[in-house]
């Protein structure tokens, strides 16, 4: 099976913290963050690795790359095409036809991909998204109808759900993804209003990267718990 791996990202929120490499090779304990992935990527059984990044960057992505028992394959960008852009690119030089799992390049995320994969297939949808509970940033105060303050409760779990950025695609969903732009904002919810978009719940843990306070987050979590997407 193969795979896609969005890794355009300039980590400019990252600042200084990213010491002047692209998002998705930013070190969290020591370890690239596309590393992560393609390690989970090869132990949910995946041969071939389409990463998605900048023109120019393709050496770094390698060296980082190699050895992690895929074989990549870069798919630069010449200009930005956006995140839907970005895969479709990626999508192009695929081998095989069939299913494949698409990822950002700044998340680290220990969802069940087999599971994932056999769950979309099961229900013969187009492309299945990956989700997860959306926690308050807030603590938020209860209040009774007449004002009274009845308690507090520290970020709640909120009634929704957000996408993680990971996804399986199947030919249909992968024929509609835009030439630029963000899959998010056209070809999925053109899928859903067909009814051919699928979720798949993810109750794990969950670490983007975008800020150096979310970079020392990740990196805290992830030496501490020295298991994190090694099963």
């Amino acid at each position: 099976m193969e795979a896609l791996i969005l890794a355009g990202g300039k980590a400019e929120r990252l600042g200084e913290a990213a010491q002047g490499k692209p998002k998705a090779l930013v070190e969290v304990a020591g370890r690239p963050l596309a590393a992560y992935q393609v390690g989970q990527l090869v132990r949910a059984g995946v041969e071939r690795v389409i990463v998605s990044c900048a023109a120019g960057q393709e050496g770094a992505f390698v060296s980082a790359l190699d050895g992690l028992g895929a074989e990549i394959v870069l798919a630069p960008e010449v200009e930005p095409l956006g995140r839907g852009g970005g895969l479709r690119l990626a999508a192009s030089a695929r081998r095989e036809s069939g299913p494949v799992y698409a990822l950002n390049g700044d998340e680290l995320i220990d969802v069940d991909l087999r599971r994932m994969l056999a769950h979309h297939a099961q229900r013969g949808a187009a492309a299945t998204i990956a989700l997860t509970p959306l926690l308050s940033p807030f603590g938020i105060v209860e209040l009774a109808d007449d004002d009274t303050v009845t308690g507090f409760t520290e970020a709640p779990r909120l009634p929704h759900w957000v996408s993680v950025g990971v996804y399986v695609l199947d030919e249909e969903a992968l024929a509609r993804l835009p030439q630029r732009g963000d899959h998010e904002d056209t070809t999925f919810p053109a899928l859903a209003s067909e009814g051919r978009l699928l979720g798949w719940r993810h109750e794990g843990t969950w670490l983007t990267v975008n800020t150096p306070k979310q970079l020392r987050v990740a990196a805290e979590f992830v030496s501490t718990h020295p298991d994190f997407l090694a099963a």
